[in-house]
């Protein structure tokens, strides 16, 4: 098996026949997106012309769109010459994200990890996997199965497998106030859903728990 922790290294790499590129990301009005800002200054209560907040608008729109625009990549592929067949693993990948229901950030580790078939990838590629669905207004189920059928869907491979533990602002902070709670979704494709074996290897390695267990 081959397991790494992320140290957020990326190198250029040949592609293949079988590269897969992301999407484009929506278009951003930025003008738009600041007048927005300072409206709801105002609604807030507040004056955004005063000296601390004239600059806000413009800074809150600017990070929005960074926050929203994930950088497009290749997802480079190469073929199995060595027929290796035991796990590859990449654990503890940082991510951050948007919660779309309060525009709150949530943040944590993802695990990712597949059994190959015909095909491998450049192991920073599961990292820019996360990365880019990630940017995104998301909720943390819909990003966890994104990023295993996306590899599904791409690699082929015998079986896929994805943990996200995150920290949700709209929970610490508001509501429940629950500082700390750590929310864990997972998505498990092929012999690492049907095998126990090969779950039970996947779900030891990560350290992690999915919910049930």
């Amino acid at each position: 098996m081959t397991v790494l922790a992320w140290d957020g290294s990326d190198t250029a790499t040949e592609r293949s026949p079988l590269d897969h590129p992301t999407g484009d990301a929506p278009e951003v009005d930025l003008l738009a997106a600041q007048r927005a800002v300072g409206d709801l200054l105002r609604a807030m209560g507040r004056d955004p012309h005063t000296p601390h907040l004239r600059d806000t608008p413009r800074r809150v729109a600017t990070a929005f769109a960074q926050m929203l625009t994930p950088a497009p990549f290749t997802l480079t592929t190469f073929p199995n010459d060595e027929h290796y067949d035991e796990l590859v693993l990449v654990t503890r990948i940082p991510f951050s994200s948007l919660c779309e229901h309060h525009l709150l950030p949530f943040s944590g580790l993802a695990h990712v990890g597949y059994l190959p078939g015909d095909r491998i990838v450049g192991l920073s590629k599961l990292a820019r996997v996360v990365q880019h669905f990630s940017g995104d207004l998301q909720v943390q189920e819909r990003l966890t199965v994104q990023i295993a059928d996306f590899l599904d869907q791409s690699l082929r491979p015998k079986g896929v497998g994805v943990i996200l533990e995150a920290e949700h602002l709209c929970m610490s902070l508001r509501g429940v106030q629950a500082v700390g709670s750590r929310t864990v979704t997972s998505r498990l494709v092929g012999t690492l859903r049907d095998d126990p074996r090969s779950r039970q290897e996947f779900m030891a390695l990560t350290g992690a728990r999915t919910p049930g267990d």
